[in-house]
This record gives structure tokens, sequence and C-alpha cells, in this order.
């Protein structure tokens, strides 16, 4: 599992933060995201498709967050805005977060399937223009 750092391709034209292909789940503490990270490498998931974000790294590189929720680079139409206030809550509560590089719906629904008794507390998959509720 590596770090979070915000990828080229992660964000539409205008900067907002759309991972196409990627899931986003987030955890209450730590240790609830690396046991889940955990498990996905003990079924031989690439350690380089898992990335970790504490919820400062989280607000910093996905929200861009300044302390001001207007400020938040995400989706802001629709239920996307819905999806980046709560991300941006979770974060905000201290939820660390794991982006799972996953773009089939077989590999999510397997990481979905590996992760069934995580605490997952939200989770989204990112899919060519729509977001999916994966909790």
């Amino acid at each position: 599992m590596k770090t979070f750092t915000l990828q080229p391709g992660m964000t539409t034209m205008g900067g907002v933060f759309y991972p196409t292909g990627y899931m986003v789940l987030m955890f209450p503490t730590e240790h609830d995201a690396q046991d889940a990270a955990r498990r996905l490498d003990e079924v031989g998931l690439d350690e380089e498709a898992v990335c970790h974000a504490s919820p400062d790294e989280f607000l910093r590189e996905v929200l861009g967050a300044t302390g001001d929720e207007d400020d938040d680079h995400m989706p802001s139409a629709g239920t996307e805005s819905d999806t980046a206030r709560r991300f941006s809550q979770l974060a905000r509560e201290g939820h660390h977060a794991l982006l799972v590089h996953a773009p089939s719906a077989r590999q999510s629904d397997y990481v979905m399937e590996v992760l069934h008794e995580a605490r997952i507390s939200y989770g989204q998959k990112y899919r060519q223009l729509v977001i999916q509720d994966l909790t």
C-alpha cells in the first residue's frame, strides 16, 4: 500500500476530483483502514492498486480544503455535491481513506466481497460518468 497523492487523470479538466476506475472507501480509524489494506494484500491485490490517505492528506490532496466547505474540489452538482459533503465531513471527523484502483465491476465486487466484514463508514466507486454507492 502506498500513500495517496493526487495523480493526473484523477480530476476533471476543471480540477474536480473524479478518479474514474477507483473506489474511495472511508474508515472510522487508521487501524480499520490498515486492516482493510491488509485483507486486500492477503488475497493478492496488487499493493500499487491501494492508496491510504490520512484525514489531513485527504482534505489537502482530494478536497483541497482550506477550512471552507466552498473550497472543496469535489463534484458539485446533484448527488455529487452530497458525496463531496459526506467525504469532507468524514475526513474532518478523522476518518481515513483507502483509494482502490478497481476499474471493472468484477474487480470492485471482489474488493467489496473481501472487505465484507471491514468497518467501512462510506464508499463510492467512480465509474465513467457515474458515482456508484458502495455502502
